[in-house]
């Protein structure tokens, strides 16, 4: 059991993931292994730095043709529902992360393997973009409560077990794993039409610190992540 453990720990901080259940901050796998709580380090990248991928990083096909736009934005708009404002609470997504790294267009961080991505609030998945960068997928949620209600946020990249669209989700509930491969998470704000906050209003480019980059981790540092201030 304490290998196992040890092992867990050793794939979350290079960059791995894949979790289940959780209660009172703790989780179990499939196998009702205990994962490690997590022990989250800020740092402080610098704006241009990109993660490192290898060959055998993507979790997918990097050479896939990614879905047109229109496409996801069609997806998008059949899911979105009317939620309104509510004085809801949120918990903390990413309560798993070992590592939080630079802000971009949202924020990137580590997570052991498969530790899950949790559902803020009540959230419905709108759609599931397959190959997002690097052979990896993305996947866009509506908030259904609480102060940012009718927001959608997205979480990508070395992600799995993601759910499908359409399914409503509880606080709490897994929106998806921590995948055994891939270049870490990203998470952040999205508009309802398949673009990122971050390229829908100041456009982006690779490594660059966005104002909508630095909104989520304040978001996520007010929900108690410690994310830092990168």
């Amino acid at each position: 059991m304490r290998l196992l453990v040890v092992a867990l720990v050793v794939l979350g901080l290079s960059g791995c993931g894949s979790a289940s259940s959780v209660s009172n901050g703790g989780s179990t796998n499939s196998t009702g292994t205990a994962l490690p709580k997590a022990h989250p380090q800020a740092i402080q990248p610098t704006a241009g730095q990109s993660a490192q991928v290898t060959p055998t990083d993507p979790i997918g096909d990097p050479h896939a043709h990614a879905v047109p736009l229109r496409q996801i934005k069609h997806e998008l708009h059949l899911q979105l529902v009317a939620a309104p404002i509510t004085n809801d609470t949120y918990v903390n997504p990413l309560q798993f992360v070992t590592v939080w790294e630079r802000t971009d267009q949202g924020v990137d961080a580590q997570m052991p393997v498969g530790a899950p991505i949790l559902a803020p609030g009540s959230v419905k998945i709108l759609a599931i973009e397959p190959n997002w960068y690097a052979g990896q997928p993305l996947v866009y949620f509506e908030l259904l409560d609480g102060p940012d209600a009718g927001r959608v946020q997205y979480v990508a990249e070395q992600i799995t077990e993601i759910a499908p669209a359409g399914t409503i989700l509880q606080r709490g509930q897994p929106i998806a794993r921590y995948a055994s491969r891939g270049t870490a998470i990203e998470y952040g704000w999205s508009t309802p039409n398949g673009i990122t906050l971050a390229r829908a209003t100041t456009g982006y480019e690779e490594g660059q610190v966005t104002p909508a980059g630095r909104s989520i981790r304040e978001w996520l540092n007010h929900l108690g992540a410690n994310a830092g201030n990168g």
